[in-house]
């Protein structure tokens, strides 16, 4: 990877505008590809490297897809550059901060099934942290060749959201890198997400030429074993670059009101014309969804799983904002007592 640009790495000026004039002659930007325990792996234009973290940066504050400044010659990650984008999904511990998935992404490929794997729901998920992201997404539905009801499934994923890109194809098939190259450009980042067991691995190994090895689902229910254990930065055959993920059977929701809103466009847009600002969308007069949903407009069951997200959204953001509270409190009675022991 010596022969790599910065612009084929998926430098532009958003980054570059962040840089101090003396950075410039004496830091080197890298493009995370792997995090580990107590180092970083990146990528840049004079090859690999393999850094150490500056005092107060934590590897919990990098993630894959990240740009940093390093100095190489003391193999050191001086500075994280802010994201032009990022994917998170909400914790599940309560810490106050969000999971990082993957940073400075352009697509996220949601990946599910022709199979029992399909699940509307879970993919409204994905489309609300891609939409809050501002990340473009795009359904990738396999196995297609083993079903005789594929347009079925795309239908039902189109119905998702307003001029959503959805394709279907066999996984193993050889023309997966051409059905997906308009995402894949040079300097392009994509990632994968998605259950186990729906061909990811599958997937990256047609867009990079890998041979990561992948397992066989189980028959009953259409689940697989996780195959990906952990984030990682790859090369595509077409000049772009993939961050592969493992597969998540937990998919919290925080802080993502804006990406709710944008996965339910026909509902979101409905809600401000109701006649009471804090409709519940059930029996209250003037409300503009339920009419909608009479006259047909609107799926019901779409209102039933919006409804339940915007309650997880809530309660999920309430919780992060009381522990980011108390973080703060804490912080500040620990210095209160630090100054008082040293009096």
């Amino acid at each position: 990877m010596t022969d790599l640009t910065r612009a084929a790495l998926g430098w532009s000026p958003f980054y570059m505008s962040q840089l101090e004039i003396e950075e410039l002659d004496t830091l080197t930007p890298a493009r995370i590809a792997t995090v580990h325990r107590d180092r970083v792996v990146g990528f840049s234009e004079i090859g690999p490297l393999e850094l150490t973290l500056d005092p107060g940066i934590t590897t919990a504050a990098v993630g894959v897809g990240d740009w940093v400044l390093c100095a190489v010659a003391q193999h050191r990650l001086v500075r994280v550059l802010d994201r032009q984008t990022e994917l998170t999904r909400g914790t599940e511990y309560h810490t106050g901060e969000k999971q990082l998935i993957a940073a400075n992404l352009d697509t996220l490929f949601i990946t599910s099934s022709c199979n029992n794997d399909f699940n509307p729901a879970r993919l409204e998920r994905y489309l609300a942290l891609a939409h809050d992201a501002m990340v473009t997404p795009v359904i990738v539905l396999t196995k297609a060749d083993q079903t005789d009801d594929t347009d079925t499934y795309v239908d039902q994923a189109r119905a998702l959201g307003r001029n959503l890109e959805v394709i279907a194809m066999d996984a193993k098939h050889d023309d997966v890198a051409a059905l997906l190259a308009p995402w894949c450009g040079k300097g392009q980042t994509v990632a994968l997400a998605g259950s186990s067991g729906v061909g990811k691995t599958t997937i990256a190994n047609a867009l990079t030429g890998g041979d990561a090895a992948t397992q066989a689902i189980r028959e009953d229910d259409a689940r697989g074993r996780h195959t990906t254990t952990g984030r990682s930065l790859h090369q595509m055959g077409s000049g772009g670059w993939l961050i592969d993920t493992p597969g998540m059977r937990g998919l919290g929701v925080a802080e993502v009101a804006y990406g709710i809103d944008a996965t339910f466009p026909e509902i979101s847009e409905l809600a401000a014309r109701c006649k009471f600002r804090d409709c519940e969308h059930e029996t209250e007069p003037g409300c503009a969804v339920q009419a909608a949903i009479a006259t047909g407009d609107v799926d019901p069951e779409r209102l039933k799983r919006f409804k339940k997200l915007k309650r997880e959204n809530q309660q999920a953001t309430e919780t992060i904002a009381q522990a980011r509270d108390r973080s703060r409190k804490l912080g500040k009675m620990y210095r209160s007592a630090v100054k008082k022991k040293d009096r």
